[in-house]
């Protein structure tokens, strides 16, 4: 068959001439950084969560850092999160001194499965960390129910889902925090970017302090004089420019289009693979409605023959840009280092050795998702 002339990528950024005019308006503009820009921003995502703050970081990984140090994660605390996620969303509980613990993923939807939580819970675990893997919503009601149980903080690492349902309600006003990321792939993009949304004016207030070194203005501002500040806790530097903000506030209002287009593609691989045998497809939370970061396949092992590189390859070199998401995190060399051993998650390692990643993003046509869909057929064979 015939090989494309561009490399289709597993998933790409959509930019247009009003997103470039409204960075192109910041450069131009008094304030580069710590500017009115990201407040805007911060305003435009908490209004379309429906949450009543909205703290924007540097990246993703900052966000999740972020959150586990509002959520008072320290040395010694648990926080029981998957093994199928980036490994920053474990990393960020290392960052504060806690241990991540692994509960294994349901096979249908690939997300943590609630019912493997309670078992890991221990006196020292402070919080839970869901991951809305490929865009699909964890089972917030069963999470948080749990965490209500147990008395223990639900960060949900929203990275894949901003624009995704939950039972009529968007991801991102649920969870006591949910912390979503702008890189280039993912649902919005601010090129590097992550925001926190939550309900809770002392997480608020945290956050917004640790992104800028601890550093609050205070009351006693008045009397010292306006350029009076004071350092209060260990920050860090995360903050976003208004360069950042600037494109995340134009992409913002594209978010619903965007969507819907990653709603239409799945909808089209559904169809098309369908009667694949071997081809396993991923199913969806009754209630829920994907956002589509990704769309994941499983080839079951017991009818494809051929290795999965094999195939992987073979579609590569036709210019289709399949990946894998993820390496079980604690199949790292450092997590290894740390201690953890393999085969703690058995659905979750049977689900990596089967998975496989296929394009999408808002500017596929449906003529790309055919041949997508046509070049797997040929690989297989």
């Amino acid at each position: 068959m015939k090989k494309r002339d561009d490399f289709l990528s597993y998933g790409r950024q959509s930019i247009d001439e009003e997103d470039v005019e409204a960075v192109v308006e910041t450069l131009r503009s008094s304030f580069l950084t710590q500017g009115p820009k990201i407040e805007e921003f911060e305003r435009s995502v908490a209004d379309y969560v429906g949450a009543r703050y909205a703290v924007a970081f540097s990246n993703g990984t900052a966000a999740l850092h972020g959150a586990c140090q509002a959520a008072g994660i320290t040395l010694g605390d648990e926080v029981i999160t998957t093994p199928i996620t980036f490994v920053a969303t474990a990393n960020a509980v290392l960052y504060c001194g806690g241990k991540p613990v692994f509960a294994d993923i349901d096979e249908h939807t690939y997300n943590i499965d609630p019912e493997k939580i309670p078992e890991k819970i221990t006196p020292k675990t402070k919080a839970i960390m869901p991951v809305d893997f490929t865009g699909q919503p964890v089972d917030l009601d069963a999470i948080m129910n749990i965490a209500a149980e147990h008395g223990l903080v639900v960060i949900e690492d929203g990275a894949h889902s901003l624009g995704a349902d939950y039972k009529g309600r968007k991801v991102g006003a649920i969870a006591d925090m949910t912390i979503f990321s702008f890189h280039p792939v993912k649902p919005v993009t601010t090129g590097e970017g992550g925001i926190i949304t939550t309900n809770s004016e002392e997480y608020y207030k945290k956050l917004l302090s640790f992104r800028s070194h601890g550093i609050f203005k205070t009351p006693h501002a008045e009397e010292q004089g306006m350029w009076y500040y004071e350092m209060t806790e260990l920050g860090y530097n995360y903050r976003m420019t208004d360069i950042q903000a600037a494109l995340g506030v134009s992409q913002m209002k594209k978010l619903d289009q965007f969507v819907k287009r990653r709603r239409d593609i799945a909808a089209l691989y559904y169809e098309l693979l369908a009667d694949i045998p071997g081809v396993i497809l991923p199913k969806q939370l009754e209630n829920t409605a994907s956002g589509w970061h990704l769309y994941m396949i499983q080839l079951d092992r017991n009818i494809v023959k051929k290795p999965r590189k094999q195939i992987f390859n073979a579609m590569r070199e036709m210019n289709i840009g399949v990946h894998v998401h993820y390496i079980p995190v604690y199949w790292h060399p450092y997590y290894q280092k740390l201690g953890y051993e393999k085969e703690i998650c058995p659905k979750a390692e049977k689900w990596y050795e089967q998975a496989l990643t296929l394009p999408i993003f808002p500017g596929m046509e449906m003529g790309d998702v055919k041949q997508v869909v046509n070049t797997l057929k040929h690989a297989l064979l």
